[in-house]
C-alpha cells in the first residue's frame, strides 16, 4: 500500500505546497498516522481517501502553526526566548526520562540495518527523503517505508512504556 498511493500523494502535495520535502514529510506522517490506526485494528475502508484527508489536514495544521509562529515572532516572542524543555526534573522524572530514552535507543538499535540508518538519517540528522535516499543509493519510496518503519517501531516502544508507567497529568 505505501507505494500504491505514495507518488500520487507525493505529486500533489508538492503542487500545492510548491515544496517536496515538506510534502514528502506530509505524505508520510500521513501514512504513519494510517499505519498506527491500523497496528492499533482499527479497520480502513478507504486508506487512499484517508491518506488524503489527513494529508490534507495536517497541511492546514503547519499553515496555522507558521502563522501563530509569525505572530508570536512579531510580538517579541521569538522561540529563541522560550525554555525547551524543564530545566529541573525531580529524580523519579529523571530516572523515567532516562528508562524511556534507554528503550527507545534499544528499539532504534533493533532496527535492521538499512531501516536504521535511513531513520536515523532522516528523524535526527534531518535529511529529508531525497536527501536521504541519494545518500544510501535507494529510492525515495524505500527512505519512506524505512522511515515509517522507525516511526512505528518507536511509537509502540512508546506506548508500551506509557502502560507501564504512566505520566500524571500534573507532569510535563
Amino acid at each position: 500500500m505505501v507505494v500504491r498511493y505514495y507518488r500520487e500523494l507525493l505529486n500533489h502535495f508538492a503542487n500545492r505546497l510548491r515544496n517536496r520535502d515538506g510534502a514528502a514529510d506530509l505524505v508520510q506522517e500521513a501514512y504513519v498516522r494510517l499505519l498506527s490506526m491500523q497496528h492499533a485494528g482499527q479497520s480502513v475502508q478507504e486508506p487512499r481517501a484517508l491518506l488524503y484527508r489527513t494529508a490534507h489536514n495536517l497541511m492546514i495544521d503547519q499553515h496555522r502553526h507558521a502563522e501563530v509562529r509569525d505572530h508570536e515572532d512579531i510580538d517579541g516572542l521569538a522561540e529563541s526566548e522560550q525554555p525547551a524543555a524543564p530545566t529541573h526534573l525531580q529524580p523519579d522524572e529523571a530516572y523515567a526520562f532516562e528508562q524511556r530514552a534507554r528503550a527507545m535507543h534499544a528499539v532504534i538499535d533493533a532496527l535492521p540495518p538499512r531501516c536504521r540508518e535511513a531513520f536515523v538519517l532522516n528523524r535526527f540528522e534531518g535529511l529529508s527523503h531525497q536527501e536521504v535516499a541519494e545518500h544510501m543509493g535507494i529510492s525515495r519510496n524505500m527512505v519512506a517505508q524505512h522511515v515509517i518503519r522507525g516511526v512505528l517501531a518507536c511509537k509502540a516502544c512508546d506506548d508500551a512504556l506509557r502502560v507501564q508507567q504512566p505520566i500524571s497529568e500534573g507532569q510535563s
